[in-house]
């Protein structure tokens, strides 16, 4: 039996056995509660002490700056919800793009039926936020723009620090979801103005079901989750030691190897991309070329977009792992994605993508038994189109 490649990082990545060693003693033996005043919680509590400054080092950011949650779709919710509610809903627009997560999209719809009025940035071909759309945006009651760090689907990296500017020159909050981002791309919330940042521990070959806030010291942000007050009152229940440890060492590692493992990352994506375009002649990359993030190729190929669910079962009994785009929207497959839609794609090339994400256990080998399998995979599909590629 062919061992199976995993190419879908982007969805979640496997837990790093350096992480399961750290989480051992939590799930075998340890269990106290951090609230507690003896000496069983004062260990547990000193254990998700540790677990705060490695999520705060990765972000060089302060530890009483971090807020625990229970994953990154739920940091997104605090942060948007949670700043909507200090103000009035008349005297409070946001601003997000047209290619945010779900976790940002779906918030906003909910804040919109409750008065809040949403704008929705364009993006370029490319999938990049343009500054002046949204200097263009910018009204008298913008409190808050969201703008994801890097896309999930497309890979596209934004330029963040530049649209954190504008938007504190208008005197708004800036938010950005860098749970793709987070452990690949440096991240210095500071010297970025980023106010409020969304990250996820299995992004990053932590344990799934935690994730966190970055909120700036001096915002002031309304609680989902009432109880306890545990995090500052700001997300109440008592915590997962185990998966808190685990997400601190996953970060702690990160932000060790960032500059290593991102240079491995974009050497073996490049190969992979140059390999696919000398073999398979209809290949295109998605997305900017160089602005992306370390290892994330979203492909299309000419003539055979409509048959992408065909190309990834093809992959799949050959023992490839990869996706068609967001985990979150697998419900909705045969469905154009919003984010190539966003960028100009016609509704056939926007349900056509093949997205392959690398990650820290992939190998030379894998990339040698991709390059083995998908030319094949690609010729045996019927094209369905014929039309150029015009975005």
């Amino acid at each position: 039996m062919v061992d199976r490649v995993y190419l879908d990082n982007a969805a979640t990545t496997p837990l790093s056995p350096a992480v399961s060693e750290a989480m051992r003693p939590w799930l075998e033996g340890m269990f106290g509660n951090p609230s507690s005043m003896h000496t069983t919680g004062r260990v547990a509590r000193q254990a998700v002490s540790l677990a705060r400054e490695q999520v705060a080092s990765l972000l060089a950011a302060e530890p009483a700056e971090v807020v625990f949650t229970g994953s990154g779709t739920e940091a997104d919710n605090l942060a948007l919800v949670g700043v909507a509610e200090t103000f009035a809903p008349g005297e409070f627009h946001l601003v997000t793009s047209a290619i945010a997560h779900p976790a940002v999209l779906s918030t906003c719809d909910y804040l919109t039926r409750r008065g809040v009025e949403v704008t929705y940035l364009t993006v370029n071909p490319e999938g990049i936020v343009e500054p002046d759309a949204l200097r263009a945006s910018l009204r008298a009651t913008t409190r808050l723009v969201s703008v994801m760090a890097a896309n999930n689907v497309v890979g596209t990296v934004q330029p963040i620090t530049d649209l954190a500017r504008i938007t504190h020159d208008h005197g708004a909050l800036f938010h950005t979801d860098a749970v793709q981002a987070a452990g690949k791309l440096p991240i210095d919330v500071r010297a970025q103005s980023i106010d409020l940042l969304s990250i996820s521990s299995h992004k990053l070959n932590g344990p799934q079901g935690i994730g966190a806030l970055y909120v700036r010291k001096g915002i002031e942000i309304e609680p989902l989750v009432h109880g306890g007050g545990q995090e500052r009152g700001l997300r109440s229940g008592t915590e997962n030691v185990a998966g808190l440890v685990g997400f601190g060492r996953a970060a702690e590692i990160a932000r060790l190897t960032l500059a290593e493992e991102n240079a491995r990352l974009v050497s073996l994506g490049e190969r992979i991309l140059t390999g696919l375009e000398s073999s398979v002649p209809n290949t295109y990359l998605i997305g900017d070329r160089y602005r992306r993030l370390p290892g994330h190729l979203c492909l299309g190929f000419r003539g055979c977009e409509g048959e992408a669910i065909r190309l990834l079962l093809a992959l799949d009994a050959s023992g490839i792992a990869a996706s068609a785009g967001s985990a979150c929207s697998a419900a909705n497959a045969g469905e154009p994605s919003s984010v190539l839609v966003a960028m100009g794609f016609d509704p056939i090339r926007a349900r056509g993508s093949l997205r392959l994400t690398l990650g820290r256990f992939n190998t030379d080998a894998d990339a040698e038994r991709l390059l083995e399998v998908l030319p094949h995979a690609v010729d045996s599909l019927r094209p369905t189109t014929s039309h150029p590629i015009t975005a």
